[in-house]
């Protein structure tokens, strides 16, 4: 049923939907100006013929601004009234901006004035230019309205109130992809780079995981205290010098981050959260110092099954590929969905004495209503996409219903990866002599097994995540929509709520990647397996507070220094601050627009290696487990893990074992 009802909806939205309503401005007569049917009238751009009557830019773009909206090829560059156009030669020019010429013109037929406009997001809006801090729309800052009286430019302002900051926005988003096209070839380095060291980082851990492993926590540990001394010179350097000892909230907010990095305060705060956060990691060191060394036999025992089995590094480009799919169809469905609407007409009058204002209307039939006679100069004109069916009022439910099965799918492609990561890597531990025991092609066989015998298994375990997202999702739309509305008591319950579904999807996450695991190594229902291993686990809390916490702590730091180092490496080289290649740096508006780019990148690249790595100490460790209670080392039952890591292991629990008597 739940299917049925899943492709009827998909069905639903893929019939009445239209994308072109969304992409493209729509005129008054419910006509979208789609490029391919205007090419030859060459009128793509919307003409409002009256600004001052449209509240704002986002009235505009949702197509509900109350006066006749008309497709020309050009906007207006002068001022000009109806009352002038008449009376002068300019009337050739200003009827261009009138409905399509009939024997009698009508004043509603053309705009009441015009004013210099400018096109934006295909809509004529005014040009507005600020002149020695005085805005002025073609050097004029007084002009004549409909009835030949005098405004100010500040009414078409606060009409049109927001374009500035519009148009602003419009122009800092040309600059990023001005710097993205003069850099994307060195940030494009900046990632394989990263790619290189992440996967030369995993295949050293096999044979250096301790040296490696130290040198990254003191790696960490020495990039802040470079970051620490640096902020602290910075600080002193600007202390003292003239305005540079402004606050950051007398400054506000600003796109050219560099004005920030002249203000001392700017340091000081950059000092004191990189010290907080060396504190806080030297303290956790300290605490775990001795389960470092079990964390690390662990960690090479993963390199050694990852090094056996190297595609499963690059199962990660399937995911992403997957993943991207389901972003996809969920993107075009919902516009779909948005735009599935018909085109729906209100009654705008010239005045709001009109009882008839804002009601529904026919353009075909308007003329022979009595409307024209109550409200003189009234229109039929388009409001917005909608209807009244029994389809348009559940639109909401339809998207809730797109939103839960995009929740699902996403989580099922994690699931399939992981599941079909465990496979792998079970099959290299319950190899008795590695690695010849190794069956062939290992990831594509728990890739097919996954796919053919684990489907229903995977993608109940995702439904039940997807369910608890789902709530997450209504609960934080929710709050935000009865934010201002609440009382104290209200406002305590929605924070405990969205703390207790929290918690609840990190537990079911939890659940769920254990479940999977046990899944690949025993074929059994998710329920079966979500019981078998969160009850192996309870028996083992120890060695699970221990080694799988200490493991994502260090792989953690790995993530964090080689995204930090990349990230350095790409600051100096932006910023021109090194000498040997200063001349092959682009020229850039925003320095940081490549430089958050490739830290982002590279932490995104590393997360995706790791994860892999994750998996695969998460997957020998419950094999571990799973290896001492059903195994006792004798010939007849044989450990199948490596003789170094059950000493190593064994010695560990006895140390924790010890440590807890005393």
């Amino acid at each position: 049923c739940l299917t049925v009802s899943k492709l009827l909806y998909y069905v639903s939205a893929w019939i009445h939907g239209d994308p072109r309503k969304v992409v493209y401005p729509t005129d008054s007569h419910g006509q979208f100006l789609e490029k391919s049917s205007v090419l030859k009238l060459h009128k793509a751009i919307l003409f409002y013929f009256n600004m001052l009557k449209c509240a704002n830019p986002a009235v505009l773009i949702n197509l509900q601004c109350p006066t006749t909206q008309l497709c020309v090829s050009k906007c207006p560059d002068r001022f000009s009234t109806l009352l002038d156009a008449w009376n002068t030669k300019n009337w050739d020019y200003y009827r261009q901006f009138c409905k399509p010429a009939t024997e009698v013109i009508r004043d509603e037929d053309c705009p009441s004035m015009i004013v210099p406009s400018r096109p934006f997001l295909q809509r004529c809006f005014p040009d507005f230019i600020t002149r020695n801090g005085i805005l002025t729309v073609a050097n004029q800052t007084l002009f004549k309205d409909g009835n030949n009286n005098e405004r100010s430019v500040i009414d078409l302002k606060e009409a049109a109130k927001g374009l500035a900051s519009l148009l602003n926005a419009k122009e800092i988003g040309m600059k990023i992809f001005e710097d993205y096209a003069n850099s994307w070839d060195w940030i494009l380095i900046g990632l394989v780079i990263t790619m290189v060291v992440s996967l030369l980082f995993i295949l050293l851990l096999r044979y250096t995981a301790s040296v490696l492993l130290w040198l990254t926590v003191f790696g960490v540990f020495g990039a802040l205290n470079y970051g620490i001394w640096h902020c602290y010179w910075e600080y002193d350097t600007l202390t003292g010098k003239p305005g540079a000892d402004v606050a950051i909230s007398d400054i506000g907010l600003h796109t050219d981050f560099s004005i920030y990095l002249q203000l001392s305060q700017t340091w000081l705060i950059f000092m004191i959260s990189l010290s907080v956060i060396e504190v806080i990691l030297f303290i956790m060191v300290i605490f775990l110092r001795m389960r470092l060394r079990i964390a690390i036999a662990l960690l090479e025992e993963g390199s050694k099954a990852i090094s056996h089995i190297m595609t499963t590094l690059f199962y990660p480009i399937i995911t992403f590929f997957l993943l991207a799919i389901c972003i996809a169809y969920w993107a075009v469905t919902a516009v779909f969905l948005a735009s599935s609407g018909n085109a729906v007409y209100k009654v705008t009058p010239t005045d709001d004495a009109c009882m008839y204002a804002n009601l529904t209307c026919r353009p075909k039939t308007f003329s022979q209503t009595n409307i024209t006679k109550v409200c003189p100069g009234a229109q039929c004109l388009f409001a917005f996409y909608g209807g009244e069916s029994v389809y348009h009022r559940y639109i909401l439910v339809l998207h809730l219903c797109n939103l839960f099965a995009f929740l699902w799918l996403v989580n099922f492609t994690i699931a399939l990866g992981q599941c079909t990561l465990a496979g792998a890597f079970a099959s290299y531990y319950w190899a008795l002599k590695k690695p010849d025991d190794i069956p062939a092609c290992p990831l594509y066989s728990s890739f097919s097994r996954a796919i053919r015998y684990h489907t229903g298994s995977l993608a109940f375990g995702s439904l039940i995540l997807a369910v608890v997202q789902l709530a997450r999702i209504v609960l934080e739309y929710l709050d935000h929509k009865l934010r201002g509305s609440q009382n104290a008591c209200a406002r305590f319950l929605f924070c405990c709520l969205r703390c207790c579904f929290y918690c609840l999807e990190r537990f079911i996450k939890f659940i769920n990647r254990n479940a999977y695991i046990m899944i690949a190594i025993y074929g059994k229902s998710f329920c079966t397996s979500s019981r078998d291993s969160f009850c192996l686990l309870m028996r083992n809390i120890i060695r699970v507070a221990v080694l799988d916490k200490v493991t994502d702590f260090l792989l953690f730091l790995g993530k964090l220094l080689i995204s930090g180092s990349v990230g350095v490496l790409a600051f100096f080289f932006f910023t021109r601050k090194i000498p040997v290649i200063q001349e092959e740096v682009p020229s850039l508006n925003y320095f940081w627009v490549p430089l958050l780019t490739v830290i982002f990148g590279s932490y995104m690249i590393a997360h995706g290696f790791f994860n892999v790595y994750a998996m695969c100490v998460d997957t020998l460790f419950l094999c571990f487990c799973e290896d001492l209670e059903r195994n006792d080392g004798s010939s007849s039952r044989p450990y199948y893990m490596s003789p170094g890591l059950h000493k190593i292991l064994r010695r560990g629990e006895e140390g924790a074992t010890l440590g807890t008597a005393s």
